[in-house]
């Protein structure tokens, strides 16, 4: 069922069921009062990324306070994404960027990965998941991804499900289509992994290339931003092995 985009659309943490009634905090009451402004009786989507997304109207109990009557249940909880989106960190502005658009491209974990060339030693996992969670309030989409704890390119490699097929974006690939490399592949639940703005280092795109669960792809005759490169891959693998089909 498609979202309405009509309606404004809010991420609630609390449980949502017919009868209930939802007191947002502070910030979001604000938001609604006086950003918004919207009044006594007006009607919004909220969600929980659990229990699908319910049609909600506004109460206003207080000044400064919005307290929100949960109605009806206007879409279901669909099967959360089994896409795993590995990627090397960026500088903010483009991390918040690159973690929208995997989120609107259907990603159903973030996980940082510290690779060699990596500028950006640190990741604020939280300003991440408000990101995705954002991300997810403009776009329709009811699974928050799983937004993951940092973790070194070789124990993420070390540690990996080997059912799970790991798509590796390869700037040095001999071709510039993807297409027939991906429609080769079996059914199988997929990752990807994305590298830095400077590239994996020649000892990674070895190692990756080593192993048998790994599937090298190009991403066509340009050299790409790292935030770039993530909605063009994010793209053709939804469109020829993802959920597009």
């Amino acid at each position: 069922m498609r979202a309405n985009y009509k309606m404004q659309r809010l991420f609630i943490d609390a449980p949502l069921a017919a009868g209930a009634t939802i007191h947002p905090d502070k910030a979001q009451s604000n938001y609604l009062l006086n950003v918004l402004r919207m009044g006594e009786g007006a009607e919004l989507l909220v969600f929980n990324g659990r229990d699908g997304e319910w049609r909600a109207v506004l109460r206003q109990p207080g000044r400064k306070q919005a307290a929100l009557d949960i109605a009806e249940q206007v879409r279901p909880q669909p099967e959360p994404s089994d896409l795993v989106y590995c990627f090397a960190p960026l500088k903010s502005g483009r991390l918040d960027y690159m973690v929208q658009k995997a989120v609107e491209m259907g990603a159903g974990v973030l996980q940082p990965v510290m690779t060699h060339h990596t500028q950006m030693p640190k990741v604020n996992v939280e300003r991440m998941a408000a990101n995705a969670v954002e991300a997810a309030e403009q776009c329709g989409i009811l699974s928050i991804p799983a937004c993951r704890e940092p973790v070194k390119f070789d124990r993420l490699l070390a540690d990996w499900d080997t059912g799970r097929r790991l798509i590796f974006c390869d700037e040095d690939a001999a071709t510039n289509n993807p297409l027939a490399i991906l429609q080769a592949l079996e059914k199988a639940p997929l990752g990807v992994i994305i590298g830095p703005e400077g590239g994996f280092s020649d000892a990674e795109r070895a190692q990756l290339r080593a192993l048998p669960f790994v599937t090298a792809i190009p991403l066509g005759p340009r050299i790409l931003r790292a935030d770039t490169a993530a909605v063009a891959a994010l793209a053709v693998i939804q469109a020829t092995v993802g959920d597009w089909g």
